[in-house]
């Protein structure tokens, strides 16, 4: 049985399709050939995903999503943690709104979890291209 939670760290923010969200989730892995296993996406402040990001990678600056990949063979499995400041700074910087964003940020982080990998100019316009494909899925 699989099971796809979002949990609010130390933010607020009111979700109201939460139900969508986890079908499009299931759907997105569904298009990559992958089973869904356990997703857990935790929204959070820059401090709290900066404090992670200190203790666990050793990286001293703010990034929009941190993923912890528990994926075992075909079944994804992992954890997402974003933050709801960088997620509204970047949607006003590529002027987007928050909600397609957010969406964007958590579909990035589920694609790491598919395999797919953004360092380097080439992995990054992959990403960038399944990622437009996997918000066309969400409407």
């Amino acid at each position: 049985m699989s099971t796809i939670s979002i949990a609010l760290a130390d933010v607020s923010i009111r979700l109201d399709n939460k139900r969508v969200l986890y079908n499009w989730i299931k759907d997105v892995i569904a298009s990559e050939k992958k089973l869904c296993g356990d997703i857990g996406i935790i929204l959070c402040s820059d401090e709290y995903l900066l404090d992670i990001n200190k203790k666990f990678l050793n990286h001293e600056y703010y990034t929009d999503i941190i993923t912890f990949d528990y994926t075992e063979g075909r079944v994804i499995s992992g954890e997402l943690y974003i933050s709801l400041e960088r997620v509204k700074e970047n949607a006003a910087k590529y002027k987007d709104n928050t909600k397609t964003e957010l969406s964007r940020v958590m579909v990035h982080g589920i694609l790491h979890l598919c395999g797919y990998k953004d360092k380097g100019e080439l992995n990054q316009k992959e990403m960038r291209r399944k990622e437009n494909e996997k918000l066309r899925m969400l409407g």
